[in-house]
């Protein structure tokens, strides 16, 4: 049964005045007239559906047959395929009456159902495409670890100088081991039993115990042998290094240094001369006193007193010989034989390529008041060093025969050597004071 209808409806009149209006007063003025006619009527929702009872097991004889409503039309679409089941056994009940539908229980109540525009197609299966199967890489295998031993660890060394071949696994330990045996047994058959990275038989070196550690370690030390023969190899390419400094500092060093002592005694030398100071006398040992002009060999070199190395030699210079049975005369003396020594390697090396000399290339000396010029006469290619008589008054193998006004250079031979002396003499052929010029040899 449903609720009482209210007494009011949407207009906010009282039904007994809407009725009253339609001219049909006290329609339901009998007390209770109004609850009665309510609950004839007929409730949609509790109601049992017409022809039927409120019990299932009540028949009351065949259900009248209603009017059907009529059919509407339907978008036509594509038969179903024939079913093995009865789809109208879904609408009726286990009597065999058929239930109604929807539409034809509450008729214009009923929702209207949405009818499609256009009848939908359907798509034509895709044959399926073939998906691109990934790449498989095969993964890396792991190479296969030596077995740790704890009790080794701080000791043990990897020795690849030796192989062992595989023992055989074995399954467990010798009776009578303790648990660090019994670990150790587990470990070095797990480790064997681990796959192989490839096909071919690869020997892992064993762990090596404490004494074979410590063997090893001396085995790698060098012997007694080894460690001197390194020494000196070491030393001889420390004294290698310094034999090349040496030959860099006497052919290159020496001779650089050799031209600033030089130039720098002939500056001064010059200066004196401008001074009027040096005249012709006894000098000093090392003390300069004249210039010694070989323009063939474009040679300009001062000439000190003695031939000692240090002082005078070493320093670029070229020296006098002035002491016991060596001693000659100055250049200025009536008759006799003024002799000089030079380098001919190092040091300046001013005599350097006196070889190349060849008879009347000119040699001249200047001194604070002339020139001497001498004519290159003839040259000794070699002779021992003890043959003082190269620089005689009248010297064998020169070609003089007679005591004259003579120069005579020497230098040692060959070169880079001092087993031998090279001997050059010249004859003088002019005479020639400052104050006239210099001669036509210096200007020419």
């Amino acid at each position: 049964m449903t609720a009482l209808r209210p007494e009011r409806d949407s207009s906010g009149l009282p039904y007994d005045e809407q009725y009253a209006s339609h001219g049909e007063p006290g329609a339901f003025e009998e007390p209770g007239a109004f609850e009665a006619a309510v609950d004839h009527l007929a409730d949609p929702l509790t109601d049992p559906l017409p022809g039927q009872h409120p019990s299932p097991w009540f028949r009351s004889g065949p259900a009248e047959p209603e009017p059907e409503p009529e059919p509407r039309p339907e978008p036509q679409a594509p038969e179903p395929e024939q079913e093995w089941y009865d789809p109208e056994g879904y609408a009726r009940d286990w009597h065999g009456v058929r239930e109604p539908t929807y539409e034809e229980l509450y008729g214009a109540y009923a929702p209207q159902r949405p009818t499609p525009a256009y009848e939908p197609i359907p798509e034509a299966p895709q044959p399926p495409q073939p998906q691109p199967q990934p790449q498989s890489q095969p993964l890396p295998q792991p190479l296969p670890q030596p077995p740790v031993d704890d009790e080794t660890v701080g000791l043990r060394t990897a020795d690849t100088r030796r192989i062992v071949d595989p023992e055989p696994v074995t399954d467990g330990p010798p009776e009578g081991e303790g648990r660090a045996a019994r670990r150790k047994a587990a470990k070095k058959g797990a480790s064997r039993a681990a796959p192989r990275p490839s096909a071919e038989p690869v020997e892992s070196a064993a762990p090596l115990s404490r004494v074979e550690a410590r063997r090893a370690e001396r085995a790698r030390r060098p012997s007694p042998g080894a460690v001197a023969s390194r020494g000196i190899g070491e030393l001889f390419i420390t004294l290698g290094v310094l034999m090349l400094l040496f030959v860099t500092y006497q052919l290159w060093w020496t001779n650089i240094r050799a031209h600033q002592q030089a130039n720098g005694a002939a500056s001064d030398l010059q200066e004196s001369w401008a001074k009027g100071k040096g005249k012709p006398g006894v000098f000093a040992p090392g003390q300069g006193f004249a210039l010694l002009h070989i323009p063939r060999l474009d040679v300009v070199v001062p000439i000190a007193e003695g031939i000692d190395k240090s002082k005078v030699l070493d320093r670029g210079m070229v020296g006098h010989y002035n002491e016991g049975s060596t001693k000659t005369p100055m250049p200025d003396a009536e008759k006799g034989n003024f002799a000089v020594a030079g380098h001919r390697n190092t040091h300046g090396e001013p005599f350097r390529y006196i070889n190349q000399l060849e008879p009347g290339d000119p040699i001249v000396v200047e001194t604070q008041d002339k020139y001497f010029v001498y004519k290159m006469a003839s040259i000794l290619p070699q002779t021992q060093p003890s043959n003082t008589s190269v620089i005689g008054p009248v010297p064998p193998g020169s070609g003089f025969t007679k005591e004259g006004r003579y120069i005579t250079l020497t230098t040692c031979t060959p070169e880079f050597t001092s087993k031998y002396r090279m001997i050059v003499w010249g004859k003088m052929v002019e005479e020639r004071p400052r104050g006239k010029g210099k001669p036509s040899a210096l200007v020419n």
